[in-house]
């Protein structure tokens, strides 16, 4: 059994209901995210195929990843997207001392706004893999962040499925409003590679707009 669920169930979104898990629109339109990059290559691929389409998403960014990569992270903000905080290191919330889990997530955010060439920041906030402490996530709150979960989960991350099950769980649990979770990493790269073009023309054609957070 997977440790994961392609849709996020209705009851953990209302028990945790200070994260934002999807929006709540009449429109036909859908939030893209993209966690862990920037990367060489992978990120490049999935700014080519947005454009494509005139799609606008959300990465998710590690700062260490920033720190190595500015072009590539500067491209994205040239593009239109928007930049969120991944820690600065990728740390895992729930295995992870409170002042130490803080500290990283601020260092993100000095990393962003050192190399953001842009005047336009978020203030949103991913949990690498979804798992944060209360506390944590009370002191991220406080610093005037909202924490952006998600709905569906493409699970591009897991080696374990085909890349044909990843586009299956994006197609089969997307509606209006869905926040989407893929990855612009090595270990994604495949199944993220094979589904995000075939999301962006399935949803294209049926009247979608790709919005960024």
């Amino acid at each position: 059994m997977k440790a994961y669920l392609p849709k996020t169930p209705r009851i953990i979104m209302r028990i945790f209901s200070k994260y934002t898990w999807r929006f709540s629109t009449d429109k036909k339109e859908i939030f893209l995210t993209f966690d862990d990059g920037p990367t060489p290559e992978i990120t490049q691929f999935v700014l080519s195929e947005l454009k494509k389409y005139n799609a606008k998403a959300t990465f998710f960014c590690i700062g260490k990843n920033i720190q190595n990569h500015p072009e590539i992270f500067n491209t994205i903000i040239i593009d239109g997207h928007t930049i969120g905080n991944h820690t600065q290191n990728h740390l895992k919330g729930w295995k992870t001392d409170n002042s130490r889990y803080l500290d990283d997530f601020l260092a993100c955010e000095k990393t962003i706004t050192q190399f953001n060439k842009s005047t336009i920041t978020q203030k949103i906030f991913r949990p690498p893999y979804g798992k944060i402490k209360k506390k944590q996530a009370k002191e991220i709150f406080k610093k005037g962040y909202k924490i952006i979960m998600w709905n569906v989960l493409s699970a591009d991350f897991d080696t374990t499925i085909s890349k044909e099950k990843c586009l299956e769980n994006v197609l089969k649990n997307t509606e209006k409003g869905s926040i989407i979770v893929f990855h612009d990493s090595i270990k994604a790269a495949e199944r993220m590679q094979y589904a995000l073009p075939k999301v962006l023309k399935h949803f294209s054609e049926k009247g979608f707009v790709f919005r960024a957070i």
